[in-house]
């Protein structure tokens, strides 16, 4: 059960209405993520925008689903992790790839380095080494897919961050998370 209530299109304000309608409509649906971010127009909007900016830079859909879904596991986010399973899919993951991505790499060399270095930022806190950024630049990686990478992380941790701390309910079709050994 959600530890932080969603905003229901019954109990939304006038802002939060429109904002949830325009999710409705370019989506066909509101993410329960979205519902929990609605408390706040102000934080939903920042993350819209964000997201709009993001998904319209160099790297592809594959790459950026690649990354969350390494994220979600890392993180241990089962609520980011069955979202981006299922979105994952619907970009042209299969499930091999989803599980390659959940482990920490990937079957397509360079989208495997762009893995690493997104997990390495988690791991060390941005801390990373001049051989993990001359990795992506070895991958082919320019200065902007490397703050694009930069960007995703930021956003994936947000979103792990809230789908842990609000526990919200999955609207998705679930996916259990790997334990640690």
């Amino acid at each position: 059960m959600s530890r932080i209530t969603t905003v229901s299109n019954e109990t939304a304000n006038i802002e939060q209405r429109h904002l949830l309608d325009a999710i409705q409509s370019q989506l066909g649906m509101v993410p329960n993520f979205l519902r929990v971010f609605a408390h706040s127009p102000d934080a939903l909007k920042a993350f819209l925008g964000l997201h709009h900016i993001a998904n319209h830079g160099s790297l592809d859909a594959e790459t950026r689903e690649r990354i969350a879904l390494a994220l979600a596991q890392q993180n241990q986010c089962e609520y980011c992790l069955s979202a981006h399973t299922a979105i994952g899919r619907k970009a042209g993951l299969n499930g091999a790839e989803i599980e390659a991505n959940r482990a920490g790499t990937s079957h397509d060399a360079k989208a495997a380095v762009a893995v690493k270095f997104a997990r390495a930022l988690v791991e060390h806190k941005g801390e990373v080494t001049n051989v993990e950024l001359q990795s992506m630049r070895d991958a082919g990686f320019n200065e902007a897919d490397i703050v694009e990478v930069i960007t995703h992380v930021g956003m994936n941790i947000l979103t792990n961050i809230l789908g842990k701390a609000s526990r919200v309910d999955i609207d998705f079709p679930k996916v259990a998370l790997k334990q640690a050994a």
